[in-house]
């Protein structure tokens, strides 16, 4: 490190760099801004890995929708008639409960998303169900999509 010329105050000569404690203030300061920081962007996260699951139950429903007017069954061999796409990234869906004229489709959490859990009957009931994840809650009464912390659909 280079210094100031002798001839200058020893004010002056002084060595340039950081102090203990102005790094310690620092550090406290962005493990405080990371404290906030990092909730709020795991909850930011898992809610936009939601619409995986909403969408594609939306569209199986269309789908079954779709296999009734042709079929006038939702079933086919005791399945339902439209089969729903087993695992997506985030969620796995099974059609289950089929009939000639009820379905239930439901998407469950895998991986960071275990714990979440979203169906769709043939009438277009929505229920949904979040169990273990810090900050979450299923909705009361249970008739939506839970899309948000404390069971806001």
């Amino acid at each position: 490190m280079k210094t100031a010329p002798s001839f200058l105050p020893p004010a002056i000569r002084r060595a340039a760099g950081f102090t203990l404690i102005e790094v310690m203030i620092v550090v406290a300061i962005v493990a405080i801004l990371a404290a906030v920081a990092l909730p709020s962007y795991k909850n930011y996260v898992m809610r936009g890995r939601i619409p995986e699951a909403t969408s594609t139950l939306a569209a199986q429903q269309v789908k079954m929708e779709q296999w009734y007017q042709d079929n006038q069954t939702y079933a086919t061999g005791g399945a339902c008639g439209v089969a729903a796409p087993a695992t997506g990234k985030y969620f796995s869906f099974t059609c289950t409960n089929a009939s000639a004229t009820t379905y239930l489709l439901t998407a469950t959490g895998i991986g960071s998303m275990t714990g979440f859990s979203y169906s769709i009957a043939q009438d277009g009931t929505k229920t949904s169900a979040v169990t273990g994840v810090s900050g979450w809650s299923g909705p009361t009464p249970n008739n939506c999509w839970v899309t948000t912390t404390g069971g806001m659909c």
